[in-house]
């Protein structure tokens, strides 16, 4: 394209930069297109012809979220090629808590300097998430930010629709006592709490390369690895046994998450001992001086989403779960309670 700005890039917006960057992300962006893209990369608008055959009443759903302070280690580490699937993970997760399938997915990076290969790498690792839940990344937009943001600096996050038959939609309705509650592990810390989590282990002066005896790897591949995408296998779950709530374990834990899908009444009471909680939290907590209730306020303690399940289909749903390899495991049941949530 034959297009520059003398002006422009005086001020430090490289508008080519720009243009390069959009052409290697090009590869990735083909990998995501599923059925109903419409528009390809570089449009104004994405554009996406859903499905609605069988459908009786679409509903869309929609889910917005971002990398939070993660991305700070990624900066640190010079390793960009997966917040992006953190970035995804965090809104399609949300998206599937009603039951719905994502379609599609932009995303937006603010950045201080504008390096083809670096956005490209970011946008890589959005397409992998994109691929994982199924779902196309149909367009996005690149800032660059001169003078507000450090160069080495960015931002990314994104939004994810997705639609489900509003007949199907899970709600707080369905739940009754005696269902139970499923946890599906996480893959560490996902994205949430990482303001807490940089403090404690002083990440800007810390050896991030250096290999950790407890974890069996450096600290910072550990706090680097991505959040776990549940989409494809909870979709499976639902068609197979009788799920009547999710909950995506974010920034709250489990005491703001798990009660957000709980009707007045019903409380979940929670097995602490059940909760296999992996050694990078035990270290986090240990480390930080971290009381045991703010780390069940705070992180996901090893369960990246909850399901409530009717008790008589609950086997029916790990199974599917185990042809996903996802370990998944009861850690409590539906009591009539005042109380939302108890772990005891």
């Amino acid at each position: 394209m034959d297009s520059h700005s003398a002006s422009y890039a005086a001020a430090g917006v490289d508008i080519e930069a720009g243009y390069k960057g959009v052409q290697l992300m090009k590869k990735d962006v083909a990998r995501t297109f599923i059925p109903g893209v419409v528009s390809d990369l570089g449009g104004f608008g994405g554009l996406f012809r859903p499905d609605l055959t069988g459908m009786e009443e679409p509903v869309l759903v929609s889910g917005t979220d971002g990398v939070g302070t993660k991305q700070r280690i990624a900066q640190l580490m010079d390793k960009h090629d997966t917040v992006g699937i953190d970035c995804v993970a965090m809104c399609v997760n949300d998206i599937i808590c009603c039951g719905a399938r994502p379609l599609f997915f932009l995303d937006y990076i603010a950045i201080g300097k504008n390096v083809p290969e670096k956005v490209a790498s970011l946008v890589s690792g959005v397409a992998e998430g994109c691929v994982r839940s199924g779902c196309a990344l149909i367009g996005g937009e690149t800032a660059e930010h001169p003078g507000t943001m450090a160069p080495e600096d960015y931002d990314l996050a994104g939004f994810s629709v997705g639609i489900v038959d509003r007949k199907n939609i899970l709600d707080a309705s369905r739940i009754q006592a005696g269902d139970v509650v499923l946890a599906l592990p996480s893959s560490g810390l996902h994205s949430n709490g990482f303001s807490l989590v940089r403090k404690v282990f002083d990440v800007e002066h810390a050896d991030l390369g250096k290999v950790v005896p407890e974890l069996g790897v450096s600290l910072g591949e550990a706090l680097l690895k991505p959040t776990e995408i549940y989409v494809k296998p909870v979709l499976d779950a639902i068609g197979a046994s009788q799920v009547r709530g999710i909950s995506h374990i974010t920034g709250g834990g489990f005491y703001e998450n798990i009660p957000r899908s709980l009707p007045d009444g019903l409380g979940a009471r929670i097995e602490k001992s059940s909760v296999r909680t992996p050694a990078l939290f035990r270290l986090l907590q240990e480390k930080g001086e971290i009381p045991e209730r703010d780390m069940f306020n705070t992180f996901n303690m090893g369960v990246g989403m909850s399901l409530i399940v009717s008790r008589p289909s609950a086997a029916a749903a790990m199974e599917v779960f185990r042809e996903h390899n996802i370990d998944a495991y009861i850690i409590g049941e539906i009591v009539e309670s005042k109380e939302k949530i108890t772990i005891v």
